[in-house]
């Protein structure tokens, strides 16, 4: 009885083992690759000089300790189009108007001389910024008694004097959390004891969370919490999540701390010019997406696509190069479908991978040899829980490899993962795979509705070329999404106060109501936002966030100059209200100036724009 339940069992091993080889595979004749190896880098810290910047009116961070999140810090104020330089020279940081001390202030970490500059400077007019002022004697500076240390603070509530600041609207934007009980220990917190002035922002405790003293011409304020830490957690989404939700509602946490940086930058830097968020000077960025990951989707699609292409709109489809029939669906990436692929193509839309599998186990699949190839690489997903045979790379690179060799589509370079399944490793992964673009996690997760350059790793110390443009909201929540239009157009009202991004995920797996909500929802917003694909915007994000400005002043007049790295259509700037714009180099080049936002239709290579100033 033992033997024959021994053969049995082995005839089924066997003819399993058969299954895995011989199962249905989609041929695409002379198809095979690709054959260039992908190579990972290895991790290589980003120096703080990267971010040493020429223009005399930028914020300035006073670094302290280069062993903290000051990558994820940088990466925040970009986002925000803030001009910025890092130094860690007391002497260079106070040049500047607006200083930032980051990530602590005691006598530890600097000097008797640098402690008593900031002093100076703030009673001479100076505006600064400090993150967890733990001693040097500059209480009496900030207003305060002492620091407490906690770790046992989970909320910050904003005051009166941040809501008129900001005008906030709203409890999400005036309350946001530090962490949860139920996951573990908080960001570490310095509640401030006995302000002098009244806390801009408090902790449950009472303690301040953010104080601020004025004096006749300085500023001090000080932050009981590591900005940086928190941005860090938003970016790197390790599974350390303080979102109040996971997707569809509105989580401003790092965006309300970079708009009150924003605010005291531009109020106390007479010559602040900050680089716009949103192309052409429009009030929200919009991209429609869809993911393309069930048989009947493929034709729907065309459907979707050709409601868009009427509303003048382009949107970015990630189609899931599925030739492996498994456990989630049977083959739908093949030549009978290809079809429908170059349709979406001809009616401009963008065209993304969503991987090969679409694996739940995505995130746990190991990095792979980087020479994984079709037809050979034959991922098998065998139930919700398991998935055999696929690596990170192997998904993307052969996801990429196909679309590009199979259809009409001249280059891929976003992705989105399946159930945005994502492993620590693929910012790196992605690079190696010749992608530029990932959207891969939700806004809310990322506790930010703007986009945001990825870490190797995801670990907040080597910056990659990879750039992340979260999901806001999605299709699979109920109700049906028709049901739910108010909503979404009520949170992007929210997200346009400060220019931010608006990723909307729908599944082309029906037509019916979730073609009524973007058909309501592209006739609202028509006109008002940008509209584009992920490869077009994030193109547009990466040159913005390359843009190099330096100033120079003569008399009443200013000289703006842009140094791009590539062509952008749109960039857009905001200069000071008494700036008026009197000319610009190239003549050949388009620039508009309306209020205090200028707009270049096509800028490249470099840029002068001159304005009169006429100051009252």
């Amino acid at each position: 009885m033992a033997k024959k339940l021994i053969v049995a069992t082995l005839v089924v091993l066997l003819f399993g083992l058969i299954w895995i080889w011989v199962r249905p595979v989609a041929v695409f004749p002379g198809i095979a690759g690709p054959t260039k190896a992908s190579v990972i880098q290895d991790q290589k810290s980003t120096p703080v000089e990267d971010f040493s910047a020429e223009l005399p009116s930028s914020l300035a961070v006073l670094l302290t300790d280069p062993d903290s999140n000051w990558l994820s810090l940088a990466h925040a104020l970009e986002s925000f189009g803030i001009p910025f330089t890092f130094t860690k020279d007391t002497t260079e940081a106070l040049q500047h108007n607006v200083v930032i001390v980051y990530p602590r202030v005691s006598g530890k970490v600097l000097s008797r001389e640098s402690l008593q500059s900031l002093r100076s400077f703030v009673h001479g007019g100076g505006t600064l910024l400090a993150v967890n002022v733990l001693g040097g004697g500059l209480n009496a500076v900030f207003g305060f008694k002492d620091a407490i240390p906690s770790r046992d603070r989970y909320q910050v509530t904003f005051l009166q004097r941040v809501s008129t600041l900001l005008s906030l609207d709203g409890t999400r934007e005036t309350v946001f959390q530090l962490g949860h009980p139920d996951k573990g220990e908080p960001i570490g917190s310095h509640g401030y004891t006995f302000p002098s002035a009244p806390p801009l922002a408090c902790f449950e405790d009472g303690t301040g969370a953010i104080i601020g003293r004025d004096f006749e011409r300085g500023h001090a304020y000080a932050f009981g919490f590591d900005i940086g830490q928190l941005i860090h957690t938003g970016y790197t989404n390790r599974d350390e999540s303080i979102g109040r939700d996971y997707v569809n509602n509105y989580e401003p946490t790092i965006d309300l701390i970079l708009r009150l940086i924003r605010a005291v930058y531009l109020r106390d830097e007479p010559e602040a010019v900050l680089l716009g968020t949103v192309p052409y000077g429009k009030e929200l960025t919009i991209l429609i997406t869809h993911d393309i990951d069930y048989r009947h989707s493929v034709q729907n699609a065309v459907a979707y696509a050709e409601l868009e292409e009427q509303h003048g709109i382009r949107a970015t489809y990630f189609l899931q190069t599925k030739y492996v029939r498994d456990y989630n669906d049977k083959i739908f990436f093949d030549p009978a479908h290809t079809t429908y692929i170059n349709r979406l193509v001809r009616l401009g839309m963008e065209i993304g991978s969503h991987s090969v599998a679409h694996s739940r186990q995505f995130s746990q699949f190991p990095i792979g040899t980087g020479r994984e190839a079709y037809p050979s690489y034959r991922p098998f997903v065998r139930n919700k829980k398991k998935t055999s045979g696929g690596s990170i790379l192997g998904e993307l690179r052969v996801s990429k490899f196909l679309i590009e060799q199979c259809t009409d589509v001249d280059s891929v370079v976003s992705f989105r993962p399946g159930v945005l399944s994502n492993p620590y490793s693929m910012p790196q992964a992605l690079e190696a795979a010749g992608y530029r673009f990932s959207s891969s996690v939700t806004a809310n997760n990322s506790l930010t509705h703007l986009p945001f350059r990825l870490s190797w790793g995801r670990l907040g110390q080597s910056e990659t070329p990879i750039f992340e443009f979260p999901v806001t909201i999605e299709d699979e929540e109920a109700p049906p999404m028709n049901q739910r239009l108010e909503q979404a157009l009520d949170l992007a009202e929210k997200i346009a106060t400060y220019g931010g991004l608006y990723n909307v995920l729908i599944h082309p797996n029906v037509l019916d109501e979730k073609m009524r909500f973007l058909n309501g929802f592209l006739k609202e917003w028509k006109g008002r936002a940008w509209f584009g694909t992920v490869k077009d915007f994030g193109h547009w994000w990466a040159v913005r966030n390359a843009t190099q400005m330096t100033s120079e002043v003569r008399g009443r007049h200013r000289s703006l100059t842009l140094e791009l790295p590539a062509t952008i259509d749109g960039l857009t700037l905001t200069v000071p209200v008494p700036w008026k714009m009197i000319s610009a180099e190239p003549e050949t080049t388009s620039v508009k100036q309306t209020g205090t936002t200028i707009v270049i239709e096509k800028a490249q290579d470099t840029i002068k724009i001159i304005f009169d100033v006429k100051r009252t």
